[in-house]
């Protein structure tokens, strides 16, 4: 459907829902915040479901990685009483972590969400409930990749070539 240079497609309708979807789960399972599986719905869905799963699956991959990383710093970090020092020092080399490993695994794609994804758990959450977060971070990743791909199995595009 076009408004002049504006138009809704399914690929814009499909990632409105697969918010939708997030954010009822979320409520329903009383899960917290749906902002990183609403946020993973929408850069997973593509054109077709063979994109969408290979976005995804690097998503999931990236997500992961970062996330594991994540925990080992705040498994190192919490057994050091010089926090600054660590953080100074271990974000910076955890970062260049997940840059060499996607790059060896072949999923430059992953880069920056796994970056992202170690950033906002180790410079943003502290102690115990850090642990937590990162395995919830990753769980929440998972959630909604598989809506955007359920999404894209579904409700199929009729016309992959105007949705590019």
């Amino acid at each position: 459907m076009r408004f002049g240079n504006f138009r809704f497609g399914m690929r814009t309708f499909k990632s409105a829902l697969a918010v939708m979807l997030c954010i009822l789960i979320f409520h329903l399972t009383n899960r917290g915040e749906p902002m990183i599986a609403a946020l993973s719905a929408v850069f997973s869905m593509r054109q077709d479901l063979p994109t969408t799963l290979s976005f995804g699956k690097s998503r999931i991959l990236s997500n992961s990685l970062g996330g594991s990383l994540a925990i080992i710093y705040i498994l190192i970090q919490n057994q050091f009483q010089f926090q600054f020092a660590f953080e100074l020092i271990l974000v910076p080399v955890f970062v260049a972590l997940v840059i060499i490993i996607s790059d060896g695994i072949k999923n430059q794609a992953g880069i920056i969400s796994g970056v992202s994804t170690l950033l906002l758990i180790t410079l943003s959450m502290r102690g115990e409930e850090s642990l937590s977060y990162a395995i919830a971070r990753v769980i929440d990743t998972f959630i909604g990749t598989m809506i955007a791909v359920g999404l894209n199995y579904f409700i199929p595009l009729k016309n992959t070539t105007k949705e590019n």
